[in-house]
């Protein structure tokens, strides 16, 4: 059977059964048990100091209202930074590639922010859609674009994050097909895409990393326009 570079996107099945739902149940068991103590060992040190770095950043600029944001986007975060990582590892799929997965993190987070705002304060979010000093001819295009950038917020969130991953994978598959049907013929070349593939990989965990960040860090900046 011939495979082609996009089936490694496609989640695997036992049984017809998706092997992706038992697979979400194993970043869990990467997180310390709690325990007697806050801190057991030094990785749970360097977890809880991971923690309060993205806490920190993500909290700087909002008041207090946005706070009690806080525990939804750093757990958003550590999620959306442990499956970006741990679907480099060989033999593993990546939910993150999947447009689906990444529209249900988005969408419902983005809502979630408008609503906060037209509840809280409606003048001000609406205000958003039309800068103050705008000509009156040009107020009716000013709002349909603002409305219209406001409402492909959550699919530029999904894209973003499925096609970083997506062509970052594809990369290294290609680089990988190219070294291994290159050793037999040049090996000196092989041996060469060899250190390009490591840099490559170093830079995807790289890449993984950053796009959660920039995942979350969107939706906050979109909370502190709200609150």
């Amino acid at each position: 059977m011939n495979l082609s570079f996009f089936d490694q996107f496609t989640s695997p099945c036992l049984l017809g059964i998706p092997l992706i739902l038992l697979s979400m149940l194993f970043p869990p068991l990467l997180l310390p048990t709690p325990g007697n103590r806050w801190i057991t060992n030094r990785l749970s040190t360097l977890q809880l100091w991971f923690f309060h770095l993205i806490t920190k950043q993500l909290m700087i600029p909002m008041n207090k209202t946005g706070h009690k944001w806080a525990l939804m986007l750093t757990s958003l975060m550590v999620l959306l930074i442990t499956i970006n990582l741990l679907g480099l590892l060989p033999y593993t799929f990546t939910p993150t590639t999947q447009l689906s997965m990444n529209m249900a993190l988005a969408f419902p987070l983005w809502l979630a922010t408008l609503l906060t705002g037209l509840r809280h304060q409606p003048s001000i979010s609406l205000g958003h859609l039309l800068p103050e000093g705008t000509p009156t001819l040009l107020i009716p295009a000013l709002i349909l674009i603002e409305t219209t950038s406001l409402l492909i917020r959550p699919l530029a969130l999904g894209v973003r994050l499925t096609a970083n991953l997506t062509a970052g994978h594809l990369l290294i598959q290609l680089i990988s097909t190219a070294t291994t049907a290159l050793l037999p013929i040049m090996p000196a070349v092989s041996i060469l895409t060899t250190s390009i593939l490591l840099l490559l990989t170093i830079l995807e965990v790289a890449v993984a990393m950053i796009q959660a960040y920039v995942f979350v860090l969107l939706l906050s900046l979109y909370l502190q326009e709200n609150i």
